[in-house]
């Protein structure tokens, strides 16, 4: 390709974003905004986004994983039927077309696949098989942030497995597991797989894929020898035991004249925050209202709430829908609020006796309630939020990390299977059954930035050699345009893939253009070069000067 013609040119100026990555790939002439978390693949980003995919599709192709594709409107009956018109993760799109069918625009597609799956009618030995698609999917994300790492419209590989029972299901998430470390590392990206959330689904099996790096939106803990990685949404960790050892008083409330932070209690109280409950009131999607009850040093995971009372989404309390449970904010306990609410407890509240904290009315606080004499709650759990140092629960510290999710593996189980009628195989002893599924997902743009941020210096961007673009840069300065051409089409026509900068700007204009774009080999040929071919590694500062046939394996 000549640089004179290629569609997309190097900017000076990437507007105000703070992420690398979207910067570069900018400046670059990889991408071009559309609208606010929509993007152009220009040439130069769409041949990176290619052979991204390219390896994603060798390595699922290698395990008898089989690719196919799916429509991009999904029939609203479909999301209907698993009731997932209100109850995804995202704000769900839809359009109606000219004979005014409803269609949602498919931000994932199980649906569609275990539709096509049921057309089929197969038996049990026809199982268990791993289909995937490579498809446009599209979010309605409120807050569309940092280029391609969080998008309204992308592509992502999304594959489906279909399986009998659970047992045979590990067996396939264990090799997707391996798959996936494998595709990364390809593509040259070292990956935490982290313990994860598997949302309002349910399932023991759901990891995360995620990138080390510090402006990534993944919040994660591992222990340092790496056999405890969990998302900060599932991360356990021991509580220790404070003041068992102490008698128990007797409960009483006292006049508390005070701010309502917990800090405010510590200060009126003079008494340690581990010895305060911390009270966090929260309204689910249908409206009931949970009053979540931990010990004051921790802090309340909404993740870990929700999942632990079965709900799909919380806001919290307003102060009149506080107020109208006879409590007051700042003050609440859950003394006196069995059967008004749903009372949900940490574990962290048996390792404290005599502990203190509001009592349900303005300037009024408790003293030495305890769990099961004074209040019980309706559920106990882990409803936490694990902390940098916290001691998890094979004896090692926990470090917290953050990083950038580039791929997903969980289980479905029967979730959409049972939802969706005749959604069976039939089983050896001739009756039918559900497909026991697992999903599993990688979105190309975000781990195309991903890459970026890894692989970059003050200049611009280093490509790994498996997705740069092009293999070589050739700049051909003044007095070296035909030996330049001779060099471009030798190396094409030995299947060298080649950026020709033939444009007539400044040696440094040129050179400074290969730098940002980051082709992992510059190539220069002037006429100070005398028939040979100057050589350099965009890693590398040094040179050295060949001859077409050393190049070639040079390159190669």
């Amino acid at each position: 390709m000549k640089y004179s013609i290629l569609f997309g040119k190097t900017l000076r100026e990437a507007g105000g974003s703070k992420f690398i990555s979207h910067q570069l790939l900018t400046r670059g002439g990889f991408i071009a905004e559309s609208s606010a978390g929509r993007y152009f693949f220009l040439p130069l980003g769409w041949r990176v986004h290619e052979k991204i995919k390219k390896i994603i599709k060798e390595e699922m192709d290698r395990i008898g994983a089989q690719e196919m594709i799916s429509p991009v409107l999904h029939p609203i009956e479909l999301w209907k039927e698993t009731n997932r018109t209100t109850s995804v993760g995202f704000e769900l799109m839809t359009i109606k077309d000219g004979r005014g069918a409803e269609f949602a625009l498919g931000g994932t597609a199980e649906e569609m696949f275990v539709d096509v799956v049921r057309k089929f009618r197969l038996s049990y030995k026809e199982l268990p098989f791993n289909i995937y698609q490579f498809s446009t999917k599209f979010r309605d994300e409120m807050r569309a942030r940092g280029g391609l790492l969080r998008v309204r419209e992308f592509v992502m590989k999304d594959a489906y497995s279909f399986d009998r029972n659970e047992t045979e299901f590990k067996k396939i998430y264990a090799t997707m597991a391996q798959t996936y470390s494998k595709i990364f590392k390809r593509l040259g990206l070292d990956t935490y797989k982290v313990e994860a959330d598997n949302g309002y689904i349910g399932g023991e099996y759901c990891h995360e894929f995620q990138v080390e790096s510090e402006i990534g939106e993944g919040h994660f803990f591992m222990t340092e020898d790496g056999s405890y990685v969990a998302h900060e949404d599932v991360a356990k960790f021991s509580r220790d035991d404070k003041n068992l050892s102490e008698a128990l008083l007797p409960y009483k409330e006292v006049a508390a004249v005070r701010g309502t932070t917990m800090e405010d209690g510590v200060k009126l109280h003079n008494l340690p925050l581990w010895r305060q409950i911390k009270d966090f009131m929260a309204v689910d999607e249908k409206g009931r209202m949970i009053l979540a009850v931990i010990r004051g040093d921790l802090d309340v995971n909404e993740i870990k709430l929700a999942r632990l009372a079965k709900a799909y989404q919380l806001r919290h309390a307003t102060v009149e829908e506080i107020r109208k449970l006879g409590s007051e904010p700042g003050f609440i306990s859950p003394v006196g609020m069995k059967g008004k609410l749903l009372v949900v407890g940490d574990v962290s509240l048996r390792t404290i006796i005599n502990a203190y904290g509001g009592a349900n009315a303005l300037h009024r606080d408790a003293l030495n309630m305890n769990i099961d004499r004074d209040y019980s709650p309706d559920i106990e759990g882990d409803i936490a939020m694990a902390q940098d140092g916290f001691i998890a629960e094979n004896g090692r510290p926990l470090i917290e990390k953050h990083g950038i999710e580039v791929g997903n593996i969980f289980q479905l189980g029967y979730h959409y299977t049972s939802l969706m009628k005749d959604a069976t195989f039939i089983d050896e002893d001739g009756k039918a059954k559900p497909f026991y599924m697992g999903c599993y997902g990688i979105g190309i743009g975000r781990t195309l930035a991903a890459i970026v941020e890894k692989y970059h210096d003050d200049k611009g961007i280093l490509w790994p050699s498996q997705v740069a673009p092009f293999q070589a840069h050739l700049i051909s300065l003044p007095g070296g345009e035909i030996h330049a051409d001779e060099v471009y089409n030798y190396l094409i026509n030995n299947g060298i893939e080649v950026l020709w900068d033939d444009r007539e700007v400044t040696a440094g204009v040129k050179f400074a253009d290969a730098d940002l774009i980051g082709i992992p080999v510059r190539l220069v040929v002037s006429k100070k070069t005398a028939g040979l071919v100057e050589i350099k590694r965009r890693s590398e500062s040094e040179n050295k000067r060949l001859s077409l046939e050393g190049l070639l394996k040079e390159i190669s």
